[in-house]
């Protein structure tokens, strides 16, 4: 026989288990330090800060006080910045720029880093060119030739390149140029020096047209002025270093290849990368 419930009772009893069921299932919560699917988003000027036990900030990421949006990684034992990119709002033409800092507390400076003016550049370290000096570094001829060559690739916007040339008495004059690989010629310098003397320069000049590790061919030629004089040039510095204000950027090449975007990400070709 099929069973009757017999008073009112039976059903205000079952009501209560069923009450009693939702109630607990209300309050079941996933746990709070678990993200098992899905994204977190912090929008609106938000920002999401992690802190050692110490209370040293460690990590940092979205709208700063200055009001740049910034990822910092800090020391745990000082909270001082390791690595930053952008929070440099008050810094004029910083743009977003990747710094990793040193551990001196002393003085604290930027080890590498990108090119506050030039999108393609790094910025730091500086890195030396190699010029090598030719059996032509003391040259009697009234032609120009190489007394000093180099080849080697581009890392940063700016080349330096200071030499010295003692001139005969008839005086001589100096030139450098560079060329990139598959471009022309550019002459950054040419210059005279004066007769039975050491003439000193110092040349700054932006990579315009060259890209970030392209190859480019340096050339310091001398030639005397008076046919059968020795002229004698030597190198004190070469290398290349980060801009020091937008003036100095360099003219950006033209390129053909082409670019992939993966997931809202422009990268070059997976060979290159």
């Amino acid at each position: 026989m099929a069973y009757v419930p017999q008073d009112l009772l039976d059903r205000v009893a079952a009501l209560e288990r069923e009450v009693r069921t939702l109630r607990g299932r209300a309050q079941m919560r996933p746990a709070l330090n678990e993200i098992l699917n899905g994204d977190v988003r912090i929008g609106e000027g938000g920002r999401l800060i992690c802190e050692a036990p110490g209370g040293n900030r460690i990590f940092m990421t979205g709208q700063t006080l200055e009001g740049d949006w910034a990822v910092g990684l800090a020391r745990t034992t000082d909270g001082t910045s390791a690595l930053t990119v952008g929070d440099e709002a008050n810094d004029t033409g910083a743009r977003q720029m990747i710094r990793m800092w040193n551990r001196d507390q002393a003085e604290r400076n930027v080890i590498v880093m990108d090119d506050a003016h030039s999108d393609q550049f790094l910025g730091r370290p500086w890195i030396p060119i190699g010029l090598y000096p030719t059996e032509k570094q003391t040259h009697n001829g009234t032609n120009f030739d190489t007394a000093w060559w180099g080849n080697s690739p581009a890392h940063n916007a700016v080349a330096v390149i200071e030499v010295h040339t003692l001139a005969p008495a008839g005086g001589a004059q100096v030139k450098i140029t560079m060329t990139p690989s598959g471009g022309t010629a550019r002459t950054l310098a040419e210059y005279d020096a004066a007769p039975n003397t050491w003439t000193g320069r110092a040349i700054t000049a932006p990579l315009d047209g060259v890209d970030f590790l392209q190859w480019v061919t340096w050339d310091v030629s001398h030639r005397a002025k008076t046919s059968g004089q020795n002229v004698v040039t030597r190198l004190y510095r070469a290398y290349t270093r980060n801009t020091f204000n937008a003036d100095e950027a360099p003219d950006p090449p033209v390129r053909t290849a082409a670019t992939a975007t993966v997931q809202g990400i422009t990268a070059t070709p997976a060979e290159e990368v």
